[in-house]
């Protein structure tokens, strides 16, 4: 699953709405958005994630990080490294071959890394 997906789901069950109910009124099946909930799928088109937002009606911040959860919630990310150093190299594929193996903890003590290296460079 990815962040939109289940920030998507989130908003759905917390509204009491079936996915077929919702898939009907934006005009899509109810397996796109089940494969939208599940990651199935990549990156929704601005489109698609404008028509969430308005199904949702939703405003402002929500609105904001809704838009923010569809841009990095692609499930088959590529990670080019043409130009960077061996060791960058060699990291990209340690992460791609070691990341299913990683606890929830593990992952979030890399995000808040390089959360913290992209606020030094800030």
């Amino acid at each position: 699953m990815t962040p939109f997906g289940e920030k998507l789901r989130q908003m759905r069950r917390e509204r009491g709405v079936a996915q077929k109910d919702m898939a009907a009124a934006i005009g899509v099946s109810a397996a796109y958005l089940s494969a939208l909930e599940h990651g199935r799928r990549g990156v929704p088109n601005w489109a698609m994630v404008q028509k969430i937002i308005g199904y949702f009606n939703v405003i402002w911040d929500e609105a904001e990080e809704l838009e923010a959860l569809a841009w990095t919630s692609d499930p088959r990310v590529v990670v080019d490294t043409a130009g960077l150093s061996p060791r960058a190299t060699m990291l990209a594929n340690r992460l791609a071959e070691r990341i299913g193996a990683l606890s929830e903890d593990d992952i979030a003590r890399l995000a808040a890394l390089l959360n913290e290296l992209a606020a030094k460079k800030s």
